[in-house]
């Protein structure tokens, strides 16, 4: 037998790295309290894009997968990573799942093993939080019985070009041999190992990552809506700017942020700094209003565009494309696309939503899905482009939408408003 790779998680995070796992030769158990989606992975049917069913019912085949919503299962383990989600809950860090998972994992702990943390969270948490429940648990202490890291995800899904192997991956441990190990396991994963100096230089790592994104998407947000009212084409003063070589990097106007990461990760840092230095981040937070807002400023603008054409939003045909967060994905947490649907429904407008990634089961009660047929584009009284799958026949939309909202910029002519 090979070496016993534990994965708590089995989502957009966990699922790839163990199917990576697997490839690389180690005997993996994925471990995950949803007892429907262990029964999906165990039948070979996959949630996740970036792993299909053939990819799934291979793993099985090589004897080296399985998944279990039972910690049982994952006992003499070699390494362990931690991939659970880390919500807000009323703007403060939720840990629940980080403490249940060591809680669990603690008892099952051997010396000479080694644990990974990968889900994001605020500096300190894998050495202030976690370890002291993986040292209570299991009566060894780190890095004397135990070795103990953290290393960010980097999970882009949907993400043809920059997946899991390839993508540089930043690694971290309590001390010199626990890194050394650790570096060794995601040698075996990733083509390159980006090693640091502590578990805190890594964590911070992850939140600068996604905090220097959300800040970029509210300033050009922002500035799409004034742009707008100066009459000024923000996508053209985009395009223009990106043909700079150095200096500049683009970032696009949208109907918001979206995922586990950018309307959550970066509050984790301003929660840090404002309990540990009593400080407001002020950039998160001002960042934090502008693409909350966004959802409610695309309302906004529906309202005036049908108010020009003598249609209130109440009793209005809505045709939103695309509900997931990002495009050619169907992760629709925290999706400002259902923020939008919400908003219409609760206006008394008519929502229907095409899309064909994410899982009717997922959606806001009062939206009726359909398929973006000519038929559905030109019945509906306003066609609005909330995330721009490549799926979606642009071409068709504008030709048989009336008035179309893009706030992708995926569509031209003169029946199209852009964001």
């Amino acid at each position: 037998m090979g070496e016993k790779l534990v994965v708590v998680g089995q989502g957009y995070v966990g699922l790839p790295l163990a199917m990576r796992a697997v490839d690389a030769g180690f005997d993996v158990v994925g471990i995950d309290l949803d007892e429907w989606r262990v029964k999906r992975l165990n039948a070979a049917e996959s949630y996740v894009e970036d792993v299909d069913d053939d990819l799934l019912a291979a793993a099985h085949r090589s004897g080296r997968y399985q998944a279990s919503a039972d910690y049982a299962d994952a006992e003499a383990f070699d390494v362990c990573v931690i991939t659970v989600p880390t919500p807000l809950r009323e703007g403060v860090p939720d840990l629940r799942h980080i403490g249940s998972a060591g809680q669990s994992l603690a008892p099952l702990l051997r010396r000479g093993a080694t644990v990974i943390l990968e889900s994001t969270t605020y500096p300190g948490t894998t050495e202030e939080y976690l370890r002291p429940l993986l040292e209570e648990g299991s009566g060894l202490h780190a890095p004397e019985d135990f070795s103990l890291g953290y290393s960010p995800e980097r999970i882009d899904p949907g993400n043809a070009r920059w997946r899991l192997e390839n993508t540089p991956k930043v690694v971290s441990g309590i001390d010199a041999v626990s890194l050394e190990k650790i570096r060794a396991f995601y040698g075996r994963i990733v083509q390159e190992v980006v090693p640091v100096s502590s578990l805190q230089v890594a964590e911070l790592c992850k939140l600068l990552e996604n905090t220097f994104r959300h800040v970029n998407i509210a300033l050009v947000n922002e500035l799409s809506i004034f742009a707008q009212q100066l009459g000024i084409d923000v996508w053209e003063a985009i395009d223009a700017a990106s043909t700079k070589p150095f200096g500049y990097m683009r970032f696009t106007p949208g109907p918001g942020v979206g995922g586990h990461c950018l309307p959550i990760d970066p509050s984790y840092l301003s929660w840090k700094v404002k309990r540990s230095l009593g400080h407001n981040f002020r950039f998160v937070e001002l960042a934090n209003d502008i693409n909350d807002h966004m959802p409610d400023h695309v309302v906004h603008r529906l309202i005036l565009g049908l108010n020009q054409r003598c249609k209130p939003i109440k009793g209005s045909r809505v045709l939103l494309l695309g509900l997931s967060y990002k495009k050619n994905a169907g992760d629709c947490r925290e999706s400002p696309a259902i923020e939008v649907a919400r908003a219409l429904w609760k206006l008394g407008a008519d929502v229907r939503a095409a899309d064909p990634h994410v899982e009717d089961f997922l959606l806001p009660p009062g939206i009726e899905i359909v398929r973006p047929t000519g038929r559905e584009l030109a019945l509906a009284d306003v066609v609005v482009i909330l995330t721009d799958h490549d799926c979606f026949d642009y071409e068709l939309v504008e030709q048989m939408g009336a008035y179309v909202f893009d706030t992708r910029n995926r569509c031209r002519g003169p029946n199209v408003e852009r964001l």
